[in-house]
């Protein structure tokens, strides 16, 4: 097989080149050794590339059948007894890049095409789209206290002092209120409070249980903003305009998330019909919902007080695109393509909660939401939810009572990327899409015949399902059932990625 132009100075790309496997253990070796003797070795192969080289999939046993939804017809049958491996293995679809760095390179690429369909048009979504008002806008969590950063100097966004202050002022714990220490990014202190004692940790956990509920209402907020500088009612708002959004939540070095979204109007008729404001006028109306919104959560107990919580100060919102049809889009500061790879990264981050080395703040923070969930559990719904301001929700039990299951999360139950229904095409559909693409790619090749790429995305992303697949699936357990096969599925997976670098390095300098 002839290697493509350009691809030879790719170390790794062809078939002989070995894979780095670092150091292995004795039982990692015996296991790959094993392989090759009983020669199961090419089917671990197929296996691993058919779930992208996940660190850790699922492992299934039963069997399925494929049903024509016309006419009832069984159209086929699969036994996990005819897997390659005698066992179904099935991609663990982790988004945190720190768990399975495989699936959330591909959860990346699907934020990453939902959010640019949206953007530029593409994947049923009408190309017109690209005319249309857009603003990326950041609302972030409050202050909850003094906490170490990494700061920006002399134009360069590190190599400040954290907190250049008098540390002979100190706070009432005794503690110094400034910190001249140059942190860097793998500093265990940045993100953590100068005084443990003085941070609100309550506060923090319950802002950001409830942080989901913000943004809700920040949307709603906006959209009646939008109705009142339009002149209309809510209810006839779509009459006019619609507002549609792709967000994604990143975790801070402090443990709290902000919200990134792309913010797009349109006019009456959906995507790519002309809006009635411009993109200025949008990112006003942005900055006045995000600072005027607020909510009054519930005390966790009756020990507790209940707080009105609201987005941070530290507001932006940038217009990507004007939407005037005399638009001179010449600013190279922020591009729509770079704002969609913006969300895509933001989307893959975790909270930075290494079991191995935590960082004393974010277990703190863990630490508070499990205390809150017990004291939830133990407390008394009637007498506790007095000081609510919905007197609904007297009586129910406490809505902190699930905070300890996201612990791990820090407290942030909501998605990490979501959109509005009508902004572009859902995950769900790009991952239909995908499977589908391989089922058609196995069939071309099974049958010998080339395959057809004509309208192929149309009918790759199309809605109408003519088959059914009704199966019986039990869980067997996570993860591959060696070192040997572990430390393979890494290592291809991390040569995958050093290939995917190097291709894109590339498009960038052929593009300059």
């Amino acid at each position: 097989m002839s290697e493509p132009p350009g691809l030879r100075t790719f170390p790794g790309y062809t078939e002989d080149e070995g894979l780095d496997l670092g150091h292995l253990s004795a039982t990692a070796v015996g296991a790959i050794v094993q392989r090759i003797a009983d020669g199961s070795a090419a089917l671990f192969a197929d296996v691993a590339a058919s779930v992208g080289y996940c660190s850790k999939p699922v492992r299934l046993v039963g069997s399925s059948h494929t049903v024509d939804g016309r006419t009832g017809e069984i159209v086929g049958s699969f036994s996990s007894d005819g897997a390659p491996l005698g066992v179904v293995y099935r991609p663990c679809g982790n988004r945190r890049a720190d768990v399975c760095a495989a699936c959330s390179r591909v959860y990346a690429r699907d934020t990453f095409a939902m959010v640019r369909a949206g953007l530029l048009g593409g994947k049923t979504v009408p190309q017109e789209v690209a005319s249309n008002p857009l603003v990326f806008a950041t609302l972030t969590a409050p202050s909850f206290g003094y906490v170490h950063g990494v700061r920006a100097t002399g134009g360069h966004p590190t190599g400040g002092r954290c907190r250049p202050r008098d540390t002979a002022n100190r706070c009432e714990h005794g503690r110094p209120v400034g910190c001249m220490t140059v942190h860097t990014d793998d500093d265990p202190a940045v993100g953590g409070p100068l005084c443990v004692d003085c941070y609100d940790w309550a506060s923090a956990v319950v802002w950001q249980w409830w942080a989901p509920e913000l943004w809700r209402r920040f949307t709603i907020t906006l959209r009646r903003s939008l109705a009142s500088r339009l002149g209309v009612s809510e209810s006839r708002l779509k009459g006019r305009a619609s507002v549609q959004f792709a967000k994604v939540a990143e975790f801070q070095a402090r443990g709290l998330v902000h919200f990134h979204a792309l913010v797009r109007l349109d006019g009456p008729g959906g995507a790519g019909s002309r809006a009635p404001l411009d993109g200025g006028t949008l990112a006003d109306l942005i900055r006045e919902a995000a600072g005027s919104v607020s909510f009054v959560a519930p005390p966790v107990d009756g020990a507790d007080v209940s707080r009105r919580l609201a987005f941070g100060a530290q507001l932006d919102a940038r217009t990507v695109r004007t939407g005037l049809p005399a638009d001179d889009d010449d600013d190279d500061s922020l591009r729509a393509e770079q704002v969609a790879g913006y969300l895509a990264k933001y989307a893959t981050k975790s909270t930075g909660t290494d079991p191995a080395s935590p960082r004393p703040h974010l277990t703190r923070l863990a630490h508070t939401c499990r205390a809150f969930a017990q004291r939830a559990a133990s407390s008394d719904p009637a007498g506790d939810h007095e000081a609510a301001d919905d007197a609904s929700e007297q009586g129910r039990p406490s809505p902190y009572a699930l905070l300890g299951k996201w612990a791990h999360m820090l407290g942030f139950r909501g998605h990490f990327s979501t959109k509005s229904r009508r902004y572009s095409v859902t995950l769900g559909r790009l991952r239909r899409a995908r499977h589908r693409y391989r089922q058609v790619t196995a069939n071309a090749a099974r049958n010998g015949v080339a395959l057809d790429t004509r309208d192929l995305e149309a009918r790759l992303l199309a809605d109408d399902e003519t088959t059914l697949v009704i199966g019986s699936w039990s869980f067997q357990g996570s993860g591959w059932t060696n070192a040997g096969d572990k430390a393979l599925a890494d290592a291809a997976a991390a040569r995958a990625r050093e290939y995917a670098r190097w291709r894109a390095e590339g498009k960038s300098t052929s593009n300059r």
